[in-house]
């Protein structure tokens, strides 16, 4: 079998991340792969690392007559059997082929006019497969195929390293600075919490006004923004809670993440995580924009150690039977054995 993918998404992102897991992954099987992404250094050199040589193309804007050309000449030569496109652009800049099947990967309610060229669709939630039925997809012309979490033993990051005391409790969040991510909520809630560290990975446009929020609020001295960092595994070894509080997250690789290293989890009810999560028994679901509530759950998780390890247990075992690298590439291989006969 023979698979073409085609990746044009931004810098950092959890749709990002997943491509090149699951690129990495099906390397690992008798699938053969010709990978196209939006030029990236970081996300390259990922990829030529787990023996996968790609290629790299501007996804420029409506003037970018090259990249739509260069795809033309790709699916040529190369011959595939299914082209995976992932959201907007690569999947409204791969060309349609007759007799030739195109998949388009959505990971969130994205405008469905991008992917007219399209002959299935692919969700990572149930939720927005249902929304792409809702809006006129044929209901067999839509699967949901979830996402997995790499996971390995890493050791904790040193505390001392990044100036946070050992015995006090450390909230690890992470993700792009952006507004849809809620972390001005978290910090609300960590000003209510004066024990706890909180460590937020990643970075974005907001990035600035978050470092003068939690400056404003007094809580600079125990806020570490160390931007993203490679080895994630050592983040969560390090941490006593996750908290994911985001106003708008289709899916919530994350959550996945956290269960996947033993860290209990603490979230806003937006889409995704209210569909993942069962409160109380594997997480802990907070009303959206409400950091009260937020500091009232994260008081409990860390007063309450028999609750920590509850939710840890159940967060893993959800894990291992629904999002694990083993599960989701088997679903994979299967569906797109089914879909091509």
């Amino acid at each position: 079998m023979k698979i073409m993918q085609v990746m044009a998404g931004a810098e950092f992102g959890g749709a990002e991340e997943f491509f090149t897991r699951l690129c990495l992954a099906l390397n690992d099987t008798d699938i053969v792969q010709r990978v196209v992404l939006r030029k990236n250094v970081i996300r390259s050199q990922c990829l030529q690392n787990g023996g996968i040589d790609p290629l790299e193309l501007n996804f420029g804007g409506r003037l970018d007559f090259y990249t739509p050309w260069v795809l033309k000449r790709e699916i040529k030569n190369f011959e595939p059997d299914i082209i995976f496109s992932w959201m907007n652009r690569a999947a409204s800049m791969c060309p349609k082929v007759r007799g030739l099947l195109h998949l388009g990967r959505l990971g969130g309610y994205y405008n469905l006019k991008y992917y007219s060229n399209c002959d299935h669709l692919i969700a990572n939630t149930e939720d927005i497969k249902a929304y792409i039925i809702k809006n006129g997809w044929p209901p067999n012309k839509v699967d949901h195929l979830p996402n997995f979490a790499n996971v390995k033993g890493s050791k904790p990051l040193s505390r001392k390293s990044l100036y946070t005391p050992e015995n006090s409790p450390l909230i690890l969040t992470m993700g792009r600075f952006h507004e849809n991510k809620g972390f001005d909520i978290l910090l609300d809630a960590l000003s209510r919490v004066p024990e706890a560290y909180l460590w937020i990975a990643g970075d974005g446009p907001l990035k600035k006004k978050m470092e003068f929020y939690a400056e404003n609020l007094g809580i600079k001295p125990r806020t570490r923004f160390i931007g993203w960092h490679n080895d994630v595994g050592q983040l969560f070894a390090s941490a006593d809670i996750f908290v994911c509080p985001s106003r708008h997250e289709p899916l919530g690789n994350v959550i996945i993440e956290a269960w996947g290293h033993n860290v209990p989890v603490i979230s806003a009810a937006s889409q995704g995580p209210s569909v993942l999560i069962n409160h109380d028994i594997d997480g802990i679901l907070f009303p959206i924009d409400d950091p009260e509530t937020l500091t009232s759950e994260i008081n409990r998780l860390i007063n309450d150690p028999s609750l920590r390890y509850s939710l840890s247990k159940n967060g893993r075992k959800k894990y291992e039977n629904n999002f694990s690298k083993e599960i989701v590439v088997k679903k994979y291989i299967e569906f797109f054995e089914r879909i091509l006969t």
